[in-house]
């Protein structure tokens, strides 16, 4: 089992450059072009932060480049939320975000939920994929909650053949850097409950637009850069400096060595070239905004 991991793609409706000057639709066809040699594909993941703004232009076209590249080669699409989203417009065009080559939806179990969550769970050949809404409406820091955490342990009762991975925006690991900490997943304690002993072998997550590998309990973790632009955290200590660059992962679950991660970079000619700076100042104040309730 070979895995595409996307995240953050960030489209944006209008169909040109953003505020910062990219052009996101530009740099999804990038990335899947560079990707598109890749051989022995069983899946393409995309962790959440599909859209900028929630529209659902936004989604069509996600649901277009990204389900056109999986439909080539014969393979499923899983997608989920990120804080950037809203869980009516990516429902409305992408369903449960399971979705087979040809489009339609495939999950097989779906949360139901008061919260309206979009969790589901599908099976491909013997490994179950299951996506986790973490989006916080209104929020850039991610939750679970006990509704999706008591389904995903009802869930993981029962093992699959070739075991679980998990994906879901907001990560449950970060490294030594406050702005991380602040925006990540706010019960991370609480997720490495329900998977313990389970058949978890793999999470994967988006959100902080760098490579971060860690565990949750003994599950690895694995944060995949963005495909809108990557952090380089080689700025000046207490800031952040994210540059252009789409970035994915190819997941290999299948080596006696897995599950390995291979970061992949699309050829870009400007490449390193910076997309905005966050000083000091303004990330403590995203830090004071964004304290979890």
């Amino acid at each position: 089992m070979r895995i595409l991991h996307l995240s953050d793609t960030h489209i944006d409706h209008a169909g040109a450059p953003n505020r910062h000057g990219v052009d996101t639709t530009a740099s999804l066809r990038r990335m899947l072009a560079d990707a598109g040699q890749l051989a022995g594909l069983g899946a393409v993941v995309v962790s959440g932060d599909l859209a900028d703004s929630g529209a659902a232009e936004e989604y069509t076209v996600v649901r277009d480049l990204v389900g056109g590249f999986a439909r080539e080669r014969g393979i499923p699409v899983f997608c989920t939320t990120g804080n950037h989203d809203e869980r009516g417009a990516f429902a409305k065009v992408l369903g449960s975000g399971h979705l087979d080559p040809a489009g339609g939806d495939r999950a097989d179990l779906r949360l139901t939920s008061p919260g309206g969550e979009l969790a589901a769970a599908s099976t491909v050949d013997g490994h179950r994929m299951v996506t986790l809404d973490s989006l916080v409406p209104g929020k850039v820091y991610g939750r679970l909650g006990a509704a999706q955490l008591d389904w995903l342990r009802e869930l993981l009762r029962t093992p699959a053949p070739h075991g679980t991975t998990v994906v879901l925006h907001h990560p449950p690991i970060t490294l030594d850097n406050p702005l991380q900490r602040a925006l990540g997943l706010a019960d991370p304690a609480d997720l490495a409950d329900a998977v313990r002993g389970s058949d978890v072998r793999l999470i994967l997550c988006g959100h902080f637009h760098l490579q971060i590998m860690g565990f949750l309990e003994a599950v690895p973790v694995w944060v995949t850069p963005g495909v809108y632009n990557r952090v380089d955290l080689t700025g000046p200590a207490g800031t952040e400096r994210a540059v252009r660059g789409a970035s994915a992962t190819l997941v290999d679950l299948g080596s006696p060595h897995g599950p390995l991660f291979h970061t992949l970079h699309a050829r870009d000619p400007r490449a390193g070239e910076t997309v905005y700076e966050l000083d000091a100042a303004r990330i403590r104040e995203v830090i004071a905004r964004e304290g979890h309730d």
